[in-house]
């Protein structure tokens, strides 16, 4: 995850390089690598989860968007007080709360004490994050920092891919409770190990006062987005219920804007959001997020409700497609520097539309290694393409100096797209006691292929043309 302390990556330095930089790189990326793991680790527990802890659909989206919404909705903030208070003190405070929360979804025994866990991973998550990154980009310079960075994103794909697989082997050999348990010797261990190669803090980098209103706001409007998505395969589209949220949504974002203008050290500088590149780039990672995540929870429900299908061998079926996810973005980063982001967004977004299509036709006597598994991957080429000319529209189409800026927006809406669409597909796929049905899902894989086929005809008219310039940032995809 790239948060905005990405522009400390120009900093330059005035001391000499740290002895132990290597050693602290990939104690960073296996900390880094925990937190991606847990984006797709916990999709092919879900039934599992679902049975053991007897949760409702709204509680069994939760699990999965609760830990994103804090993740997302919290990086800035995380960013921030890596400024204030050091990135060394704050990744090892996130780390450890992490671990902690970890242990204690692993240990639940009802949806509270679970929801709970999530979220203070994703507190956790949104504390280590950025402080990693700040890590990395001051204690590599010149050439290094080009190769230290380039590891770190390269964590982004293999997490992915190794959360399915390690996801469906953990919940069909010792149970669900160890795709929580995995991370809690591997984060004593690297708090055990990180004290001794991190560099000494760097406190007071700035005095600006932290904008924890402007935090939390951001944060609970779009959990209120998420709940009103939620609560509308339940109660309907015109209930209360479903637009009291979604109206509320709608004004916390407003006070979110007011309190930003108002700040001396906002959270978001929304000036941003004026510039046309920042807002097509991160409605893209939106977008693509939404897509990607939503094809990994529906893909799970229905592979071991509908096909039946063990978890190991659910996790195995999704290998190949968080792997093609990687290949298409690494297509798109050669695509993006000789066409442009426009030719390669729109290219891969309508690749992700035909590959949704078949989906819209299945039937529960089909064959799932015929048809899920090629459409997915066909869909998953296309959107590795379009995380790549999402990043690049946002950062690679401005001027160098604002790219710190860019990244921490895009970032975000990397993180709650994820959310958004769970909680939208989930309204379609599932009814109330998670029992999906094959119309439920054809309606949900209907709608991803609708909003694929409508961002690829849009973004021609809506992303600038020409060609990205180097940032000298991280900007890849995780």
């Amino acid at each position: 995850m790239k948060a905005h302390l990405e522009e400390q990556a120009h900093t330059p330095a005035h001391s000499a390089p740290h002895p132990r930089r290597w050693t602290a790189l990939a104690l960073i990326c296996a900390a880094q690598f925990m937190l991606i793991l847990d984006v797709t680790v916990v999709n092919v527990a879900l039934p599992a989860l679902s049975a053991d802890l007897d949760l409702g659909r709204t509680a069994l989206t939760w699990v999965v968007t609760a830990y994103t919404l804090c993740f997302g909705g919290l990086m800035l903030l995380g960013g921030r007080l890596a400024d204030a208070l050091g990135a060394r003190r704050v990744l090892l405070t996130g780390l450890a709360l992490f671990t902690a929360a970890s242990l204690a979804c692993g240990l639940a025994q009802n949806a509270p004490v679970l929801l709970a866990g999530r979220i203070a991973q994703g507190i956790g998550a949104a504390l280590l994050s950025p402080a990693a990154l700040a890590l990395v980009t001051t204690a590599f310079h010149g050439a290094e920092r080009a190769k230290a960075l380039g590891a770190w994103a390269a964590i982004g794909g293999t997490g992915s891919a190794v959360g399915v697989l390690l996801g469906g082997a953990l919940t069909e050999g010792p149970g669900w409770p160890w795709v929580f348990y995995v991370n809690v010797p591997v984060g004593l261990a690297l708090l055990a190990a990180l004290p001794k190669v991190l560099p000494a803090n760097r406190a007071g980098q700035t005095t600006a006062r932290l904008d924890v209103p402007g935090a939390l706001l951001v944060t609970t409007a779009t959990g209120a987005l998420v709940y009103g998505l939620v609560q509308a395969g339940d109660s309907g589209w015109t209930s209360a219920a479903t637009l009291l949220p979604l109206l509320g949504a709608l004004a916390l974002y407003g006070l979110f804007a007011a309190v930003e203008r108002a700040s001396s050290a906002p959270l978001m500088d929304l000036r941003m959001l004026k510039r046309r590149p920042v807002v097509v780039g991160s409605l893209l990672m939106l977008i693509a997020t939404a897509l990607l995540i939503s094809f990994f929870f529906l893909g799970s429900m229905q592979l071991q409700h509908v096909y039946g299908l063990g978890a190991f061998r659910t996790g195995l079926l999704f290998l190949p497609i968080a792997l093609t996810t990687a290949i298409g973005a690494h297509l798109g980063s050669r695509l993006v520097t000789t066409a442009g982001p426009r030719t390669c967004a729109t290219g891969g977004l309508a690749l992700a539309a035909l590959g949704c299509l078949p989906l819209t036709f299945l039937t529960p006597a089909a064959n799932p290694w015929a048809t899920l598994l090629p459409a997915l991957a066909t869909a998953s080429l296309g959107l590795g393409a379009v995380f790549v000319a999402a990043t690049t529209t946002s950062l690679g189409l401005i001027a160098p100096h604002e790219a710190g800026l860019a990244s921490g927006i895009v970032n975000t809406f990397h993180e709650v797209g994820g959310s958004i669409g769970i909680a939208a597909v989930s309204t379609l796929a599932l009814t109330a006691t998670t029992q999906p049905t094959n119309i439920g899902f054809t309606a949900a894989f209907t709608l991803c292929a609708a909003t694929a086929a409508a961002a690829a005809l849009t973004s021609p008219f809506l992303i600038p043309r020409g060609t990205p310039r180097p940032t000298g940032g991280p900007h890849g995809v995780h």
